[in-house]
């Protein structure tokens, strides 16, 4: 039935086939209806990670599956850390409602033009998409694939993984590049983006950068503007303000005060530089942040209650969340604390995804974001 509210399974601290016969076992009778799975595993079974999408295929009958491994993984209300851990969700979609994409650098072409027909009979598309924070392309793919495929949006996160591999899942292995599903508009979704950061003092324009090297804020050195934005104290020790402060690219067109969070990559005292994790260009905006869990927590909560007036009385089937490494444990403290306020606010309901290495939203690639997604 597709109307029907997904299912939901997982399990930990079992060898990978364990695993999968337990969260299969937690499911009961399957409806035939059932046509597309997402997992979600723990980076500790990166190697594992096609064999168990094998039989979860063999072991459910459900053919198409969508998926990745992450430092961590969302499994309802439940963060998952440091062990074999795995999260399924299965749904049921409309027949003719989606397409999945494995593609390389210059592969979109040949998807587009394949599905050409199905896309432009669509009113708009939305893309649940996995990428490989290895490939240098994507952070280009990712514009490139909103821009190709009409009336699209695109939600997502890049794997995240401590060993030297970084497998995703859609109808087929994939890395180096991207993959996913897109979906028309017989699936109803909702989505939302937090920031863990909070800004402080005012935007910016560069005055004067080269590459990631910016020299120049507002026509004044660039670190005498970042002592000021940051305050007195941090100022007078400026290595505390690593991990702490960041800095923030406006994103151009929102309407929303909507912004990329880079890493501060190092200061030069000497010429007063401020050296960032991106590049940047004379004329372009930016400013300061602050990250913190209570800034965390407070954007979350803003968001969640948005969302949830948006959704109104329609019912969540399932919901899939791409957050940040970074976020978690490390910003809103232990026992699933980030999670646990997602339901707090929207209720119960079926959720998985992955603590990302990068996060996707449109046509941006985010740091330090949560993106959540309902399907309704």
């Amino acid at each position: 039935m597709e109307d029907q509210p997904f299912l939901i399974a997982s399990a930990s601290n079992m060898h990978a086939s364990e695993l999968v016969g337990a969260c299969i076992g937690k499911l009961g009778e399957l409806d035939t209806s059932i046509n597309i799975g997402f997992a979600y595993a723990t980076d500790i079974l990166a190697d594992d990670f096609a064999t168990i999408i094998r039989q979860l295929q063999e072991q459910t009958g459900i053919n198409n599956w969508l998926g990745t491994i992450g430092t961590g993984i969302c499994a309802g209300s439940q963060e998952l850390y440091d062990h074999p851990a795995l999260c399924i969700m299965l749904g049921s979609f409309p027949e003719d409602s989606y397409r999945f994409f494995r593609l390389g650098d210059t592969d979109l072409q040949d998807f587009t033009s394949g599905h050409a027909d199905w896309l432009n009979a669509n009113q708009y598309h939305i893309a649940v998409m996995h990428g490989d924070p290895r490939a240098q392309t994507v952070s280009d793919q990712i514009p490139d694939f909103v821009d190709t495929v009409p009336q699209s949006f695109v939600v997502g996160g890049l794997t995240s993984s401590q060993s030297d591999s970084y497998p995703q899942y859609a109808n087929g292995m994939h890395e180096h590049g991207i993959s996913g599903v897109v979906f028309n508009q017989q699936v109803p979704v909702a989505t939302t983006l937090s920031q863990a950061c909070s800004p402080i003092g005012s935007v910016h324009s560069v005055s004067k950068a080269k590459h990631n090297v910016v020299m120049a804020l507002d026509s004044r050195p660039a670190l005498d503007v970042f002592r000021e934005d940051i305050g007195e104290v941090l100022a007078r020790d400026l290595s505390r303000v690593g991990g702490y402060i960041y800095v923030g690219l406006p994103v151009q067109g929102s309407d929303t005060g909507d912004y990329l969070v880079r890493n501060l990559i190092g200061l030069d005292p000497v010429n007063k530089h401020v050296v960032i994790g991106d590049w940047v260009e004379d004329g372009q905006k930016l400013m300061f942040c602050r990250r913190d869990g209570a800034s965390a927590r407070s954007d979350l909560r803003l968001h969640l209650d948005k969302l949830k007036h948006r959704v109104g009385d329609n019912p969540i089937r399932g919901g899939l969340y791409f957050s940040c490494l970074g976020r978690g444990r490390y910003l809103f403290g232990d026992e699933s604390q980030e999670l646990k306020l997602i339901h707090e606010i929207l209720g119960e309901f079926p959720l998985c995804g992955f603590f990302a290495n990068g996060e996707i939203a449109n046509s941006q690639l985010y740091g330090y974001t949560g993106v959540l997604t309902l399907f309704l």
